[in-house]
């Protein structure tokens, strides 16, 4: 039993930080509705990940790839 008061001292700061997060929610609309009445828009979210290739790009990455497998085929 001489661990449980460590464990309701998580409980506790689990509900903290929740609380927490709510009120960073708030702000995070409040300030989101003040831009979009400022400009009209809402702010573009982030993007995650790989970026999009577009078809000019892919073409190069293609004939790059393609010279790098003919030499690695020349190689064997």
């Amino acid at each position: 039993m001489a661990e449980l008061p460590a464990v309701m001292d998580l409980d506790k700061a689990i509900r903290d930080l929740r609380e927490d997060l709510e009120k960073l929610n708030r702000v995070i609309a409040a300030v989101e509705e003040f831009e979009f009445e400022r400009t009209g828009t809402l702010p573009a979210p982030h993007r995650r990940g790989r970026r999009a290739m577009g078809e000019p790009e892919r073409r190069l990455v293609s004939q790059r790839m393609k010279k790098y497998w003919a030499g690695q085929r020349e190689r064997q």
